[in-house]
C-alpha cells in the first residue's frame, strides 16, 4: 500500500513555490516585454533570476541544517556567494543598458511566489 505525500509538508510547498516562482517570472518577463521593452524585460528576468538564485541558495541551506556539518563554514560560503552575486549585477548594470528599476522589482518573485503559496496552503488547510 502506498501512501500519498503531503501536500502541505516542507518538500511540497519547496517544490510549488520553485514552479510558482518560474511561472511569475515568465509571465513578468512577457509584461515586461510588452510594455517596456527588450530592456525591461531583461532586467526584470535578471531580477528574477537573482531571486531564482537566491531561493535555490535557502532551500539547500535549510534542507541541509541537519546534516550535522559545519554551520560556520556555510554562512562564511554563503556570504561570499552574495558578494559575488552582488558584484556580478552591478557590473552588468553599470555596464548595460539593462533597467534598473525592472531588476528590482525582478527580485520581489520569490516573495510574490511565496504569497500565492500562503494563499494555496490557507485554502487547502480548509478543505
Amino acid at each position: 500500500m502506498t501512501t500519498t505525500p503531503d501536500p502541505l509538508s516542507f518538500e511540497g510547498a519547496a517544490a510549488r513555490i520553485g514552479r510558482i516562482m518560474v511561472a511569475v517570472a515568465v509571465l513578468g518577463t512577457c509584461g515586461a516585454m510588452a510594455l517596456g521593452g527588450w530592456k525591461t524585460a531583461a532586467g526584470f528576468l535578471l531580477g528574477a533570476s537573482i531571486s531564482g538564485l537566491n531561493y535555490h541558495w535557502l532551500h539547500k541551506l535549510v534542507a541541509g541544517l541537519g546534516d550535522g556539518g559545519h554551520p560556520r563554514y556555510r554562512s562564511v560560503v554563503l556570504g561570499f556567494r552574495y558578494l559575488i552575486l552582488g558584484g556580478g549585477a552591478y557590473v552588468i548594470l553599470r555596464l548595460s543598458p539593462i533597467s534598473l528599476t525592472a531588476c528590482l522589482v525582478g527580485l520581489f518573485v520569490l516573495t510574490a511566489a511565496v504569497f500565492v503559496e500562503v494563499i494555496f496552503e490557507l485554502v487547502y488547510a480548509r478543505k
